[in-house]
């Protein structure tokens, strides 16, 4: 039937992981053509309409990026604790080789933004750069196929992974307002009673999730930043309920959530002049640090590990590869674009650093596509051999 015929690409698109990385890309386009149209003045103000009462009376704006990506940031969570109670984290020398490579490509980014900023107002967006957004560098790899051996993939993932965990504690440390003792006590309160919970092998989700949402309050309420409570959250809820929660939750923050917070998050007037923005040190500094900061510091960690003698490279993974997958990691967007809302109030700032992601993160994607095509696969390689030796005729004993 047509329809099937219809359906069935955007099946194998979604089970590929590519659907959501093609569906931010296209809220992004949207957003941006709307926010420089005729429709401009009504499509900006669509983000300022206010909703809720009292205390909870927040622009769209505010509801989507401290409501909502508490969601996601809830699903990141889940992902952390998967790995590291049973996945690529749960066995300290099998993480080593991507937690410290993760420190390193937060490190080299934040220095280049700094190395640009120094002194001025935009030191405040350090932690811009530091981030790797996992849905997008992860669909890269998809897009190459077999051209990326599993290993790197799981590399990545792990890599990402702690990346978050890192964005996470950035965020909570140096990206939260003035603090509210009374709210900090309530959440560490609730806190406390979602871990007893978990000891006392309570089960039932709902429970967890009531004491979430009240959670999410004392949190936003705090001066901490809403979406830690997600995290806080996530690390609670028993592990064998994990990863139902994660398939319930990855199409809904996949296919809605992030194209939504793409639609808010760029709607970004472009003006005619725009070659002194980009020239400006807040840019160059986000610019670059995605660019060249992330594989430079990426990189240079697992070439020294290595060289020391102390970590190897991944099995089928060369050189070339890793340098690929380094470029790969400086897609930031969504965490980005996220931390840039936090680090500048200045609506021009704010702008032009989200233009300095998407601009980043784009040319780093398409380095790292470049550099994954054209590396040899070694797993490619060890296939041919199989399949040479199982076609050759046996040596004659002499």
């Amino acid at each position: 039937m047509p329809i099937r015929r219809v359906l069935r690409p955007i099946r194998e698109l979604s089970e590929s992981g590519k659907l959501a990385g093609l569906l931010l890309i296209l809220a992004t386009v949207v957003s941006l053509l709307l926010s420089n149209s005729s429709l401009s003045a009504s499509y900006l103000s669509l983000w300022d309409i206010h909703l809720g009462y009292g205390v909870l009376d927040k622009s769209l704006t505010h509801w989507i990026n401290d409501g909502l990506m508490a969601i996601f940031f809830f699903l990141v969570g889940l992902e952390i604790k998967r790995e590291v109670v049973d996945g690529e984290l749960s066995h300290p020398r099998q993480a080593m080789l991507p937690a410290l490579a993760a420190v390193g490509g937060v490190a080299a980014p934040a220095l280049i933004h700094l190395a640009f900023t120094r002194g001025t107002p935009g030191a405040s967006g350090w932690a811009i750069p530091t981030a790797t957004d996992i849905a997008f560098s992860l669909g890269i790899l998809a897009l190459l196929g077999k051209r990326v051996p599993a290993s790197l993939r799981i590399f990545l993932t792990a890599l990402a992974i702690i990346d978050d965990l890192l964005a996470v504690l950035i965020i909570a440390v140096f990206y939260s307002g003035s603090l509210h003792l009374t709210y900090m006590m309530g959440a560490a309160g609730i806190f406390g009673l979602l871990v007893l919970l978990n000891r006392l092998q309570v089960n039932a989700l709902g429970i967890y999730l009531g004491l979430g949402l009240l959670l999410w309050f004392c949190v936003l309420e705090s001066g901490i930043h809403a979406t830690v409570a997600g995290v806080l959250l996530a690390l609670t809820i028993p592990t064998h309920r994990i990863e139902s929660l994660e398939h319930a939750l990855q199409r809904p923050v996949s296919y809605l959530l992030l194209p939504l917070f793409a639609l808010c998050n760029t709607a970004i007037v472009l003006n005619t002049g725009l070659g002194p923005v980009f020239a400006s040190p807040v840019a160059l500094g986000i610019g670059l640090g995605l660019l060249l900061g992330k594989p430079l510091g990426i990189v240079g960690v697992v070439a020294l590990l290595v060289r020391l003698g102390v970590a190897e490279l991944p099995a089928l993974v060369n050189w070339r590869q890793m340098v690929g997958l380094g470029f790969t990691a400086g897609i930031g967007f969504t965490m980005a674009i996220f931390i840039a809302t936090l680090a500048y109030q200045a609506p021009a700032a704010v702008d032009v650093s989200k233009l300095a992601v998407l601009i980043g993160s784009a040319i780093a994607a398409i380095a790292g596509a470049i550099i994954l095509w054209f590396s040899e696969n070694s797993e490619d390689q060890v296939e041919t051999q199989k399949a040479d030796v199982a076609s050759a005729p046996s040596a004659s004993v002499q």
